[in-house]
């Protein structure tokens, strides 16, 4: 494999090469004031999949990323295309101009070596879920996010675009499918079945791991969600919109690592966030001690949810009046022709969203606590047994949202419900 890889004018950078690289790219070598000779560079990708550089010098600053051919968490027994670095730094390009505030900025970007250099979003920012599991409050984080999700998501939606334009987009990120069915793999289909790299807190959590294999009722709907993931072409999402993707500070908001950007159901970006942000909650009495019992922690991350998804509904329908007349073709202003009509189509349309982006969020809970794939947040917890109560309560939380998502009328009332699943 590693010989077809050179073939094609790829080869897998360490830190020394990197350095030589960067001489020879004027783009990079720019960005660092082109004080070149002492360089530092730290790998940081803790991520499943890249190798992620920082690199300094005493003029300026860079992030490299490369994505290799299998997942990186696995190893080579794990092939996965190396395409998604292209699909990343489309997506960031594009999300970027929609949104510049909260995505950083491409500076190079190399097809052949499936590698993208952009801005490095410096300290004190860090990774938001390691804020969560620390227990930082982020006052602005709804604010942000409910923005970056209403542009990114409006303006890539037929209720923007031309459907001629929309095919486009969709047909340009019809070929990142291999990460779309890693998706479909991970989220959708292995958790609900014995499947290879699946894990649990075992033996605590053996028989909730058991029950989700065995509930007829959440299949059916799972299925449904699954169907909706692979057929629905609504929005450019970013499609692995959860917690470790965004950087923060108490007063920036920076989303990363699009690799898996598809035209797909708004719902799914807006649940993934979301559902990340009701696993954080309910991980917090593991977290909890003497000194902090995390209780008005608990409560900032449920009015964190609230807001964002009120917020996030405001900031849409506002871009939805604004450009009612514009090129969109999914609501033309002949055929939706008073304000009454058009308020009635806003409210149809969002609550529809609100019960796809409740279902996603779910489907993303259950396979963090049951799939291959964990989370930070209850990783973190050292006493097994009560990791696994926090999870027990999430899965369960998880299972009745995702079943029921349809008869909650407001955020409000799924705070309630996520509010009524206490300790043991």
């Amino acid at each position: 494999m590693a010989a077809a890889e050179e073939q094609q004018g790829f080869r897998s950078l360490d830190e020394a090469s990197l350095v030589t690289y960067i001489k020879a790219t004027p783009a990079l070598a720019a960005r660092l004031g082109g004080h070149l000779d002492a360089l530092t560079i730290k790998e940081v990708g803790d991520g499943n999949l890249n190798f992620v550089y920082i690199v300094l010098s005493d003029a300026g600053s860079v992030v490299v990323k490369q994505a290799l051919p299998y997942v990186r968490c696995v190893g080579d027994s794990w092939p996965m295309t190396r395409e998604r670095a292209y699909f990343e730094a489309s997506a960031l390009r594009k999300h970027g101009g929609l949104c510049s505030d909260h995505v950083p900025e491409v500076y190079h970007f190399d097809r052949a070596m499936s590698l993208i250099g952009m801005r490095y979003i410096e300290p004190p920012h860090i990774i938001l879920r390691k804020g969560l599991v620390a227990g930082v409050e982020y006052p602005l984080l709804a604010e942000h996010m409910a923005d970056y999700m209403a542009k990114t998501l409006f303006f890539t939606s037929l209720l923007y675009n031309s459907t001629t334009d929309h095919k486009k987009g969709v047909a340009q990120y019809c070929e990142n499918v291999e990460m779309g069915r890693l998706t479909e793999q991970v989220v959708f289909s292995d958790p609900y079945m014995a499947a290879k790299y699946n894990r649990c807190t075992s033996p605590f959590l053996d028989k909730d791991a058991e029950a989700v294999r065995g509930d007829d009722e959440l299949k059916l709907e799972i299925a449904e969600l699954k169907s909706m993931f692979i057929e629905r072409a609504q929005a450019l999402v970013h499609g692995d919109l959860h917690t470790g993707s965004i950087m923060v500070t108490t007063d920036s908001t920076q989303v990363i690592d699009p690799e898996f950007a598809f035209y797909g159901p708004m719902g799914y970006d807006i649940g993934a966030f979301l559902g990340n942000l009701i696993l954080a909650y309910f991980s917090q009495d593991g977290h909890a001690d003497q000194a902090n019992d995390r209780k008005a922690y608990k409560l900032w991350i449920l009015k964190t949810i609230e807001d964002s998804w009120n917020l996030f509904h405001k900031k849409f329908v506002d871009l939805w009046n604004k450009h009612k007349d514009g090129n969109g073709e999914a609501y033309l202003p002949p055929i939706y022709n008073n304000s009454e009509l058009l308020s009635l189509a806003q409210k149809k349309y969002m609550t529809s969203l609100f019960h796809d982006s409740l279902g996603f969020g779910s489907a993303k809970m259950i396979r963090r606590i049951v799939g291959i794939a964990h989370v930070e947040d209850f990783e973190s917890i050292e006493d097994a047994s009560k990791r696994a109560s926090c999870e027990r309560r999430a899965l369960d939380c998880a299972k009745s949202i995702l079943k029921g998502r349809r008869q909650f009328e407001s955020i409000e009332k799924v705070i309630a419900h996520v509010q009524s699943f206490t300790r043991d």
